[in-house]
């Protein structure tokens, strides 16, 4: 079952040493981190457009976004709002990781990121304003720059000037679970030193919210919406919209240890594969599920008994959570060592840019010993109520060695990450 053919005796270590992020819960790592393990649901009316014909009108949107220590306000008009999350929340995993970037390899450094939609709200400001014109048109000339899907990671590579392995993941809603894990593998087969990793979204559109209904995929709980997203809840009706952008530096231990970074968190695992089965459901036994877990315990060389931590896909989704729940199951079978939570409770669901947060939330969870809650969820499915340890209401503090992230995505894209506490 093994993914590459590299000897384990060759590959690098490859650690963490940066976080960055921009979420509906806070617009750093301390400010979103502080949200989570207090159950903060970042839930509100939609602002952004007239939703009053729309069946759903709440979203998780950032708030109180200030980009203007990264780049020049006139600078702004270059930018998507997913590339402008993108510059903050790579800035910030920048500066955590202390680098200075003159005075490394650039050549041996770059980004990979993941993204859903890209540019989408450039796109339907500059079409609609094509539409209700007269047929000329005057579009801006950075339209195409802002809405391309790779823009984000391209304009990071020019920002830092490095040179190295640079593109984007278009992995639906595990891109960026699978961009870090992309990145994990350059590095342990040397490949490169470093790399920024993540991915952004912002997808809070007229589009977005009006497709997303039609397929009958989000909450309509607009009288409650604070408490919409309840994953695994048998009330549970759909997912909570938002938007943001995670960065996380990942980079050789050696390269760390070089430049005296401090590790923040080792990724050990990483698990890519595929349903197979339907354009935007799951498979009704997690069957793709199934397979991303094992081979990312079998790339990290551990039992599944030793994984302290799963932050579950988890969306809401009456069909999806059930069906992550059966593969977590076969995996790891009944009354496992792992608390499970879900973290989109509070942050909505990110689409593309939702595996980088919840990465975060993995490395915060290793190195501080404490799991965020699942918040609103009050009655789990009965079939798996007392099979599984939920972490339901509360942060629960326990020892933390090992977390694993999931992420699952339309068209069958799975994704499955295992990070582990640091030791020299």
């Amino acid at each position: 079952m093994n993914q590459t053919n590299h000897s384990k005796d060759n590959l690098n270590r490859v650690v963490i040493t940066g976080l960055g992020a921009v979420t509906p819960i806070g617009n750093n790592v301390h400010d979103f981190w502080n949200s989570l393990i207090n159950g903060v649901s970042g839930a509100g009316p939609i602002t952004r457009f007239d939703t009053a014909k729309f069946k759903t009108k709440f979203a998780c949107e950032v708030k109180n976004f200030d980009s203007h220590h990264v780049f020049e306000k006139n600078e702004a008009r270059k930018y998507d709002l997913f590339s402008q999350y993108a510059l903050v929340a790579a800035d910030e995993a920048v500066k955590n990781a202390a680098i200075d970037f003159s005075s490394l390899n650039r050549n041996r450094i770059g980004v990979i990121w993941g993204a859903g939609d890209g540019g989408l709200t450039t796109f339907e400001e500059q079409f609609g304003e094509f539409k209700l014109s007269d047929g000329t048109p005057r579009f801006n000339p950075f339209f195409i720059p802002k809405r391309i899907i790779n823009i984000a990671s391209g304009v990071i590579s020019i920002k830092y000037g490095l040179r190295g392995i640079m593109y984007t993941t278009a992995a639906a809603c595990s891109a960026s679970n699978t961009a870090i894990i992309d990145a994990f593998n350059y590095i342990r087969w040397g490949k490169a030193d470093m790399m920024i990793a993540g991915g952004s979204e912002a997808s809070i559109t007229q589009s977005s919210v009006g497709g997303f209904n039609a397929s009958k995929a989000l909450s309509t709980s607009n009288d409650d919406f604070m408490r919409a997203s309840r994953p695994f809840d048998i009330s549970r009706d759909g997912f909570v919209l938002g938007e943001g952008a995670g960065a996380l530096i990942l980079e050789s231990y050696d390269h760390a240890v070089r430049r005296k970074a401090t590790i923040l968190a080792e990724i050990v695992g990483g698990g890519l594969a595929a349903d197979a089965y339907h354009l935007t459901a799951t498979h009704p036994d997690g069957e793709g599920a199934v397979l991303g877990m094992q081979l990312a315990l079998e790339e990290a060389e551990i039992d599944p008994s030793e994984i302290d931590y799963i932050n579950a896909h988890a969306t809401s989704t009456p069909t999806g959570d059930l069906s992550e729940l059966k593969a977590v199951q076969r995996v790891f079978g009944i009354n496992p060592n792992a608390n499970i939570s879900a973290t989109k409770s509070m942050t909505g669901h990110l689409l593309g840019g939702a595996g980088a947060i919840e990465a975060i939330a993995c490395v915060k969870a290793v190195q501080e010993n404490k799991i965020p809650p699942t918040i609103n969820t009050k009655n789990i499915e009965p079939e798996f109520a007392d099979k599984f340890d939920f972490t339901l209401g509360k942060t629960r503090e326990k020892l933390v060695r090992y977390a694993m992230s999931n992420t699952f995505g339309f068209g069958g894209h799975i994704a499955t990450s295992v990070f582990k506490k640091f030791t020299d």
